[in-house]
């Protein structure tokens, strides 16, 4: 039997979340994706299947590189864009990760931005 790699446990983890957390009109979902250099923040209506508003670092603006004070930039963005798009409430989807370190900067960043979840 092969060992599962990292990533594969992370989706598998995952899978196991999103069974349990859907993101609705009223309750988007803040998906959060996290790689090597960047995170990336989107809010979902997954019963129209739509994103509402994204961030990341990739954008100019949102704070560069792969670090917490990226991740803070980033949560602060996605409550900004959210809160223009008249969502106050989200359900957050760690998206398999640890609460811990960039995802939980993220975050908590988002939270003090405005946003509850």
């Amino acid at each position: 039997m092969a060992k599962r790699s990292r990533q594969d446990v992370r989706r598998a983890i995952h899978s196991r979340i999103r069974k349990k957390m859907r993101g609705d009109e009223s309750r988007p979902r803040l998906a959060v994706f996290r790689s090597v250099n960047h995170i990336y923040a989107q809010l979902i209506n997954d019963n129209e299947g739509v994103t509402i508003c994204s961030a990341s670092t990739v954008e100019k603006g949102a704070g560069k590189g792969g670090n917490i004070d990226a991740a803070k930039a980033v949560g602060r963005l996605i409550a900004e864009r959210a809160k223009d798009k008249g969502v106050t409430q989200v359900v957050f989807d760690r998206g398999g990760y640890i609460y811990h370190g960039r995802v939980k900067a993220l975050a908590e960043a988002a939270r003090e931005a405005g946003l509850q979840f």
